[in-house]
């Protein structure tokens, strides 16, 4: 039994609400055949109408992401699902104990980053004093923010990034897919280099996998509109194009409030 069967076809009992979450957000657990997982319920009744995303659901675009994710075969998003649950139908994913201690993310003095981190930007930090951001110079790191261009991430935040052992997941995909580009993520250190040959042959499957009738598109229409699947898929275009990670346009905020 997979972790998506056992989503999809266990039963959901709700153990308690995450508190800090901006919409509905329930901890629960799935079981099935005498095997259970602890896993998270995001019911689309409690989602909050955004102004700039009025096409979808929340969870419709969490699928998404994660339907993308595995068609890279990076695994950066947990297993995901789409179901009906004790207050409707809601996105259902595998919860993740992130490892302690882990450093994605660091304030330091001084303008440029050591060995091993990349710089995001200055940060106030005290009145009359700033230090800079930095994330690790990690290639799990580096691949999701390829995976966050090609799905036009607007809100990858430190809090989304899970470490787990030798694994790096991200989760809170819910304002992704947009058709107008809307990237905001803390992930800017590889902004202009060029993609690593990997990435480059990911991105290729990718293409193939959006065209008109692959599994994958026929999977995004289910979840996302027509036109935000064309935009992913020029997404894609463009970063082969380029050969190289994107670069804040100044046409939307590149960092998101509160980046942490």
């Amino acid at each position: 039994m997979t972790a998506v069967d056992l989503l999809t076809q266990g039963e959901l009992t709700v153990r308690g609400r995450i508190r800090d979450a901006s919409n509905a957000a329930l901890y629960c657990v799935v079981s099935l055949d005498g095997r259970e997982a602890p896993c998270v319920y995001k019911p689309v009744a409690g989602e909050r109408p955004l102004w700039d995303f009025p096409d979808g659901t929340l969870a419709q675009r969490e699928v998404a992401a994660y339907e993308v994710s595995e068609a890279t075969g990076w695994g950066l998003v947990p297993p995901t699902v789409l179901r009906d649950g004790p207050y409707g139908e809601g996105m259902v994913q595998s919860w993740i104990e992130a490892t302690p201690d882990a450093d994605l993310l660091a304030l330091v003095d001084g303008e440029e980053p050591e060995p091993g981190w990349k710089a995001i930007g200055l940060a106030e930090v005290a009145e009359d004093r700033t230090a800079l951001l930095v994330h690790a110079d990690d290639e799990k790191l580096r691949r999701l923010a390829v995976l966050d261009a090609v799905i036009n991430n607007a809100d990858r935040k430190g809090g989304h990034l899970l470490p787990a052992g030798d694994r790096l997941y991200g989760i809170d995909h819910g304002v992704t897919f947009h058709a107008e580009n809307k990237l905001r993520t803390l992930l800017w250190g590889w902004a202009g280099e060029p993609l690593t040959p990997e990435a480059v042959a990911v991105l290729g499957t990718l293409r193939d996998a959006l065209e008109d009738g692959a599994a994958l598109a026929t999977r995004l229409a289910e979840l996302i509109t027509p036109a935000e699947i064309d935009a992913t898929r020029a997404r894609v275009a463009a970063l082969l194009a380029s050969g190289r990670h994107p670069e804040p346009t100044g046409d939307w905020p590149a960092i998101p409030w509160p980046p942490v």
